[in-house]
């Protein structure tokens, strides 16, 4: 990542900035905060790709004339790491909603987990989770699924390019995906618990890569922000200087 120091932001022209979304966050809750920093600035800012709010990791945000890249960056493919937690299921497949079903995990081997993280490799045909923000008739899913409605959605096909377990401490299972865009990772941690004829849900996210771009490489919110006011105040003082040489 380019020094904090130095970094000189041209958000009109356009910046496509890395970030490392802070846990909890919505991405459209980042969107906001950096869009409100870079006020009074009237200019575009959006996400490409959007993470769930328990989600952390790699969050691209693109301003002014780089918005009409989003389609493009989005459509990259990912990485992500994270857990996978056998013998318990939840209605969001993850941790946003309670425990709603155990199941016991005695039998299951580690080869079994190696066999079944295995299986998911290649083309995929995977229904989105039905507290996701699919659109259905202008409103997202998730909206529906909190008020308790019936939500239905389309399966899609998705690629999974790989599916590395780099560790297995049952009931936990540490793993790497690499997939294309769209990939929910949380239905796929729902059907691995289907296909080893048990549960599962996904207890933990981290987007690490999307295209050639690196969590790495990501800048922190909160020296972002800090970076972003700094320059607001060096170029207000800047203008101020310029006029009081002008009287």
């Amino acid at each position: 990542m380019e020094n904090i120091q130095d970094k000189t932001f041209s958000f009109a022209e356009g910046e496509l900035l890395l970030v490392d979304k802070p846990l909890t966050w919505t991405s459209f809750d980042v969107v906001g905060k950096l869009r409100n920093t870079m006020k009074p600035l009237k200019l575009k800012v959006g996400h490409a790709g959007t993470l769930d709010p328990l989600a952390t990791g790699l969050l691209i945000v693109c301003t002014g004339k780089l918005t009409k890249k989003i389609d493009l960056i989005q459509a990259e493919d990912k990485e992500y790491t994270g857990t996978i937690t056998l013998g318990s299921t939840t209605a969001s497949f993850d941790l946003e909603t309670e425990i709603n079903q155990t199941f016991d995990i005695s039998s299951i081997t580690e080869q079994a987990v190696l066999d079944t993280a295995k299986s998911f490799e290649g083309e995929l045909e995977q229904y989105p989770p039905a507290h996701s923000a699919v659109q259905i008739n202008g409103e997202r899913a998730y909206e529906k699924a909190r008020r308790g409605e019936e939500v239905e959605l389309k399966s899609r096909k998705v690629f999974i390019q790989e599916f590395e377990v780099e560790k297995i401490e049952l009931p936990h299972v540490f793993f790497r995906i690499k997939c294309s865009k769209g990939t929910y990772i949380r239905s796929i941690a729902s059907d691995f618990g289907i296909r080893l004829n048990n549960g599962a849900h996904l207890s933990s996210l981290r987007r690490t890569m999307s295209g050639e771009h690196h969590v790495d490489n990501a800048w922190n919110l909160d020296e972002l922000i800090q970076k972003i006011r700094e320059q607001k105040a060096l170029a207000e003082l800047n203008t101020e200087n310029s006029d009081h040489e002008n009287l």
